[in-house]
């Protein structure tokens, strides 16, 4: 059974799960990994198991991530100042994210790190010249893209992440991990979905296509979620 810390509830910790995974960095990377395995893969089984090995790293790095923070603000003491860091982080990201339902792009935005999407790129040609030697390489440099990813997309992806880890930093170590196997399942639950849809024969150009009409409101959403959270996190500490 998991016991919750004071400050975070069921409906904060799958929102905030939701929050992170909806970001159009996400589905952007994703949707185009599927359709490089889709191409590279061929056959729909080996892109079904390309896109599952993915989704396993992307979970497992994320959680380890977690839990080396929460063990560090646990271990060290300084639970109270990430707590104050993670609630205006999150409230900045919350305005960037809202700015960007009205003028997407413009000025600063959440991003991937620089350069990023091209070493993306990069990688997956590699992925491609090797499937063409070894199958099982491939796979495991897919793998290891899943790393990469997770590495590059946390500028736009982590505050609603840094947030919950701040909230359960505030109970004690032991009391988070069930939580944190739980909030990182729902941040992968989509990419169960966009794989799923793709191995079924929905083309990714239709999934970029529904990404791109839809990501305004996806980031005015996680934007205005941010802020209340970061709000509620002042709140109660206050």
């Amino acid at each position: 059974m998991m016991v919750f810390p004071e400050g975070l509830t069921t409906p904060i910790l799958v929102g905030a799960a939701l929050a992170d995974s909806i970001n159009p960095c996400v589905f952007g990377v994703l949707i185009f990994l599927i359709a490089f395995m889709t191409k590279v893969f061929k056959k729909p089984h080996r892109m079904l198991l390309g896109g599952l090995l993915y989704t396993a790293v992307v979970y497992i790095t994320y959680l380890l991530l977690g839990l080396g923070i929460l063990k560090f603000t646990v271990s060290f003491g300084f639970s109270v100042a990430v707590y104050w860091i993670a609630a205006v982080i999150a409230i900045g990201a919350g305005i960037l994210e809202i700015k960007d339902f009205f003028w997407y792009g413009r000025w600063v935005s959440l991003k991937m790190l620089p350069g990023a999407a091209e070493r993306i790129k990069y990688y997956t040609k590699k992925i491609e010249q090797l499937h063409t030697q070894r199958i099982w390489a491939s796979y495991l440099a897919a793998a290891f893209l899943g790393v990469f990813v997770v590495l590059v997309e946390l500028p736009c992806t982590g505050a609603p992440y840094l947030a919950v880890l701040a909230i359960i930093g505030q109970g004690n170590y032991a009391q988070g991990v069930p939580l944190l196997l739980l909030y990182n399942f729902i941040f992968i639950l989509p990419l169960f979905v966009i794989i799923g849809v793709s191995y079924f024969g929905k083309s990714s150009k239709s999934l970029e296509q529904w990404r791109k009409k839809h990501r305004r409101l996806m980031r005015l959403l996680i934007g205005m979620f941010l802020i209340a959270l970061g709000g509620f996190m002042i709140y109660t500490i206050v």
